[in-house]
């Protein structure tokens, strides 16, 4: 195979068979540990109170997005699991070998900057702990931050380096461990919630389910209209995973152990989460009549030793397990990909974590108030038609072959030089596609406003965004690329 040091390094390379162990328990937990973290926790409650929908319309909602993800990720997950690759590679085959850079990139950038975002959620689990066993809320005030939400936030920044640092035997160890841990502890936490609210339980549960007024970006919107956007808006969380699932599913012995993983972690982790959720939202209505959104100032309101460490517990784990899932593999490979003979798998995370402290430092006092989702959201429409480019050219136009030694192969007669590096077509569909995508987040900006505005004004966030963006990608990319 000839091997150029502008495309190949170790990290880089297939997976050989031998060290390819991952089963479907580890794919259930890289889903479980996807879903636990304290946003997940927050979004699954403010989809039951806000979308003003009957209970059993949200499960419906939601277990479909489930499905619907499952089958996305079981498309780009396969020739991962077939021939050893990460995405970054795997985007060579239709963006061209120096192409991929920038599909790579658009996934890292948003990736560093949640993976700031949660390693300050994660801080705030242990501040929590922290204060509890002091009895201090902590002094000064630095960038929105009291010392000891410092000392937590500089204690998870250090945690994570050193999780990433020795490799992903011990990611993929942790994620085992936390999946399951953080459910027992979800379901001690509900226990204790509902030993608390007592009858008043049942009650707010019931309320819930009959549904209710629209809030939260539901105003206007009639059921069916809601029901959209609640499947969007989980679409368009798990969306971040979807492209570069590969990641992932190059470590699984086999494709029917990836989509029974893919099966339970995302459709089971859904439904069971969902209703841990529900449960603990309606105790906390019951016990403090009013709906508490941040899970660790509801645990700080029930003032209780036990239930402070079990909840600091979970909300560690599973929020570092969702940056190592979604936020930090990611961008390791993405940077890898761009200079590989200076960037390996250990560089290009330790360039994540300076990133990602940096944002997560400035969270509080300058992010939150600058509104930055739209910009997330912007680079996930970005984003977004390389998903649909990649799996049509892959099972449509290159009907599932691929040669694995040119992905490697900067020469100008490697099958994925195309022109000078670049798939002028695969190019082409992304800016088409891609720029329609963002209209639905800015749809008083760019043209086609009316057609974008009916998807904007649904209420779906960035699903729809990615949603149109992939389909986009995919039809445009196979209307001009000729099928060999």
């Amino acid at each position: 195979m000839s091997r150029s040091s502008k495309l190949y390094n170790k990290d880089l390379a297939p997976t050989p068979s031998k060290d390819k162990k991952w089963g479907w328990f580890e794919i259930f937990n890289v889903w479980a540990n996807d879903v636990q973290s304290l946003f997940g926790y927050t979004l699954a409650a403010s989809l039951f109170l806000a979308s003003g929908l009957n209970g059993w319309a949200v499960f419906l909602a939601l277990i479909l997005a489930g499905f619907f993800i499952m089958w996305l990720v079981n498309l780009s997950g396969k020739p991962s699991v077939k021939h050893g690759i990460p995405y970054p590679v795997f985007a060579r085959v239709s963006m061209g070998v120096f192409g991929a850079n920038f599909p790579a990139m658009a996934r890292g950038l948003v990736a560093m900057f949640w993976y700031g975002a949660q390693t300050y959620a994660a801080s705030t689990a242990v501040a929590l702990l922290i204060m509890g066993v002091t009895g201090s809320s902590g002094s000064g005030n630095f960038l929105g931050m009291t010392n000891i939400m410092w000392i937590s936030f500089i204690f998870v920044s250090l945690f994570q380096v050193y999780l990433f640092w020795q490799g992903i035997d011990l990611i993929k160890r942790f994620l085992n461990f936390a999946g399951p841990a953080v459910y027992i502890v979800m379901i001690v936490l509900m226990l204790a919630i509902w030993a608390q609210a007592g009858g008043g339980l049942i009650s707010e549960v019931g309320e819930i389910f009959s549904g209710g007024e629209r809030s939260g970006g539901f105003e206007g919107l009639g059921s069916f209209g809601a029901f959209l956007a609640v499947f969007s808006i989980m679409v368009g969380y798990f969306a971040a995973v979807v492209i570069n699932f590969g990641d992932f599913a190059r470590f699984v012995k086999n494709e029917e152990e990836m989509k029974k993983g893919n099966l339970w972690g995302l459709v089971g982790n859904v439904i069971f989460f969902s209703f841990i959720t529900l449960m603990i939202t309606g105790g906390t209505i019951a016990v403090f009549g009013e709906y508490i959104a941040q899970p660790t100032d509801m645990v700080a309101k029930v003032d209780n030793m036990f239930l402070t460490l079990i909840a600091a517990f979970a909300f560690f784990s599973a929020t570092v397990g969702i940056n190592m899932v979604a936020n930090f593999i990611p961008p390791a490979y993405d940077l890898a990909n761009l200079i590989p003979s200076k960037i390996n798998f250990r560089m290009g995370g330790l360039i994540t974590a300076i990133c990602g402290f940096i944002i997560g430092a400035l969270w509080v006092s300058v992010i939150t108030q600058m509104g930055m989702f739209p910009f997330v959201n912007t680079l996930g429409a970005i984003l977004a038609p390389v998903f649909g480019i990649m799996i049509t050219d892959y099972y449509i136009i290159k009907k599932e072959k691929l040669s694995v030694s040119d992905l490697f192969d900067a020469r100008p007669r490697g099958k994925y030089y195309y022109n000078d590096g670049f798939n002028h077509k695969g190019m082409l569909a992304w800016i088409i596609s891609g720029y329609i995508a963002v209209g639905t987040v800015w749809p008083n900006i760019l043209i086609f406003d009316g057609l974008i505005s009916f998807f904007a004004n649904l209420g779906g966030g960035g699903g729809y965004a990615w949603m149109i963006g992939a389909a986009l990608g995919a039809l445009i990319h196979l209307g001009i690329s000729n099928k060999k």
